[in-house]
């Protein structure tokens, strides 16, 4: 990922709304839950980098998406770093925009237990290991999606399907 002088991408349309995941919220009737998309990947929606077209055609594939919480912190921290003020806002509207679209994993005390087990077991970074339980929560029954090769090997090491790296 280049981190200077990066350009903001012409925005794809958002994903569908889906509702919230482990909020507490009631469900009714069953829900798939298929990719869960990490920072790398959403982070291709908003800054142009190499994989951009490939995260957007991953992305508008499947019309259940899923994220952690912690997402939000990661997106909007790298919008800061790698965008002109400018660009980064108008990045961080499309960004909400989409959220808005996205079930999320809510980091409980069991989603984080669960995160501290993978770290320790896999030596992923601690926001890795946050997506890998949060992703976990749902059941390896998901697609992650990950630019991130380090993060992609530890998904596939605890049984998930991944696309992107």
């Amino acid at each position: 990922m280049a981190h200077t002088g990066q350009r903001v991408r012409p925005h794809a349309d958002p994903p569908p709304p889906t509702p919230s995941v482990g909020a507490g919220r009631p469900r009714r009737g069953p829900r798939r839950v298929t990719l869960y998309v990490d920072t790398s990947a959403l982070l291709k929606r908003y800054v142009d980098e190499p994989d951009s077209r490939r995260a957007d055609e991953l992305l508008a594939s499947d019309p259940v998406l899923v994220t952690g919480r912690h997402t939000v912190v990661e997106v909007r921290r790298n919008l800061a770093r790698l965008l002109p003020a400018t660009a980064a806002a108008d990045a961080r509207t499309s960004f909400a925009q989409d959220l808005a679209s996205f079930s999320i994993v809510e980091l409980d005390a069991a989603t984080c237990e669960l995160a501290a087990t993978i770290g320790e077991q896999t030596g992923v970074r601690t926001l890795d290991a946050l997506h890998l339980g949060a992703a976990r929560r749902l059941g390896t029954a998901l697609t992650f999606v990950s630019f991130d090769v380090r993060q992609a090997q530890a998904a596939r090491s605890l049984g998930f399907s991944v696309a992107g790296a």
